[in-house]
């Protein structure tokens, strides 16, 4: 198995192909919080750089800083569903950002000059058992016309995505860039959030916290972000795996010795059980045969290929006359 086919099989190379994204939220300013109920992130603009991680299989990953110098910031974002403010697992979330002095990878223009074709401070993950995704980064800079933020795009399912931006509180972000003004050589930020075209009609629930962190000597970025439903949307990727197979969530999970993984086939097909990293490295195949159309399960000892506690994707490949077709999921195995 190839690293792009399993990177597509989870709608992250070539999905943008099958069907057109349209975006889930709804525009809320600060006056519309409710207090009792998880609320929708705003929806804002994917510009100026929003590079298309889905056609590109580099971006998998969670350290996305390259060779970047900069404050290092830990970055996670929690996403929820609407109904019930429940945790979202195995949704992929896309983050990217400038760098120190303003730039964005992969585009060279009048105001980012000599950045085509480079790839760094973007990246993307699958949310674990706690709705979580966690990305290591630096702390961006700010360039003329905007505050520092962060972009990020929650895929709900190959149909139905959702792009939104984080930023931070005024006053911490300036002392940042105070304390290292050696790296951050543009300094304090100027903009104002009332006077940034983005955030001026409200920015309450993309203020994300910003908490010191002395064993790296930067800072942890964390928000909780509101979604739709709880995987609404069918596109065209799930609709092809229904009508051949469905992979169940492994159970239990989060796990520390066995596991199993459910899956039913609608008809007798080759199938691949493949356990993967979260840089995108297959760690094992732990199972490779024929089998009936019916339910089964797979029982997965980590132990057995020497695989650590964290969190990993399990991915099943199944091939019969129809075609080849894939599907994955987050597992955690605990301590």
């Amino acid at each position: 198995m190839k690293r792009k086919d399993f990177l597509r099989s989870i709608g992250l190379a070539g999905a943008a192909s099958f069907v057109p994204f349209k975006t889930v939220f709804a525009e809320l300013g600060d006056t519309d919080k409710l207090s009792a109920a998880c609320v929708l992130i705003p929806t804002e603009t994917a510009g100026p750089f929003p590079l298309d991680l889905t056609a590109n299989t580099t971006f998998f990953r969670s350290d996305i800083r390259e060779s970047k110098t900069g404050v290092r910031l830990n970055v996670k974002i929690k996403v929820l569903g609407e109904d019930n403010c429940g945790v979202m697992q195995n949704v992929r979330v896309n983050i990217w950002h400038c760098d120190k002095d303003g730039l964005y990878s992969g585009y060279d223009t009048t105001n980012n000059l000599g950045q085509a074709g480079l790839t760094y401070l973007r990246g993307y993950q699958m949310t674990d058992v706690n709705g979580d995704v966690n990305f290591i980064t630096i702390f961006p800079g700010w360039y003329n016309g905007r505050i520092c933020h962060i972009h990020f795009q929650v895929y709900v399912s190959s149909s139905n995505s959702a792009i939104s931006q984080m930023t931070f509180d005024l006053e911490t972000k300036n002392d940042i860039y105070a304390a290292n003004s050696s790296l951050y050589t543009k300094g304090a930020d100027p903009m104002s959030l009332a006077s940034d075209n983005i955030f001026m009609d409200g920015y309450s629930y993309q203020m994300a916290t910003l908490t010191p962190n002395t064993a790296t000597g930067g800072y942890d970025a964390y928000i909780e972000v509101t979604v739709k439903g709880n995987g609404l949307g069918i596109g065209h990727v799930e609709k092809e795996n229904a009508r051949q197979f469905s992979l169940g969530q492994n159970f239990p999970n989060p796990y520390s010795q066995m596991t199993s993984i459910p899956f039913n086939l609608n008809q007798s097909s080759d199938i691949k059980m493949e356990i993967w990293d979260l840089t995108g490295r297959k760690l094992a195949t732990i199972s490779d045969q024929q089998m009936s159309s019916g339910s089964h399960s797979i029982d997965f000892w980590p132990e057995q290929h020497n695989i650590l506690p964290g969190n990993y994707v399990y991915q099943l490949e199944v091939k019969n006359a129809d075609g080849i077709f894939r599907d994955t999921k987050m597992m955690s195995a605990s301590v």
